[in-house]
């Protein structure tokens, strides 16, 4: 199921939202995660209830890199799903997921390196930088890879008209 597309949330699935935010230069702001050294990712996370995914999506930006200073570009014509590793499944959301299934959307930064705040309510990230998009699946960890591959073929050309 890793990687597929699917018009809906898919069931059995935790339904949630991935951020690509991408600077001036077309860069994507990823972050490394607390107590992960080497796992970096883009901002995701679950949809609270009574919340639409572009709310979650702002939200977790705000959550996850401390800033709302960004405006819409895109969002992605489908729902990406990945599955977790056996060993995460028991441990994450008391074992009732597969996976994640994400509505991804993009959205260009118009702050400053000085607007980003990792010192939020609760930390997600211990360090953020910002990463070519081409480099991105390399530093993702192996079961979300697929996704991103997709979303980067989805949004690249954002970067493009940077």
């Amino acid at each position: 199921m890793t990687g597929a597309v699917s018009p809906h949330p898919r069931k059995g699935y935790r339904p949630c939202v991935g951020v690509l935010l991408l600077d001036a230069k077309g860069r994507v702001f990823v972050g490394e995660r607390i107590g992960a050294p080497g796992a970096w990712q883009m901002p995701q996370g679950g949809i609270d209830e009574g919340e639409t995914p572009l709310e979650a999506a702002r939200r977790e930006l705000r959550e996850e890199a401390g800033t709302d200073k960004a405006e819409l570009l895109a969002e992605s014509a489908g729902w990406y799903a990945y599955d977790l590793p056996q060993r995460l499944r028991e441990k994450l959301w008391g074992g009732r997921f597969k996976g994640q299934t994400q509505k991804w959307f993009a959205f260009r930064f118009l702050g400053s390196d000085d607007d980003i705040d990792l010192e939020t309510h609760h930390p997600e990230f211990a360090r953020w930088r910002w990463m070519e998009m081409r480099e991105l699946t390399a530093h993702i960890v192996p079961f979300k890879r697929d996704v991103y591959e997709q979303v980067v073929a989805e949004f690249g050309r954002l970067a493009d008209g940077a």
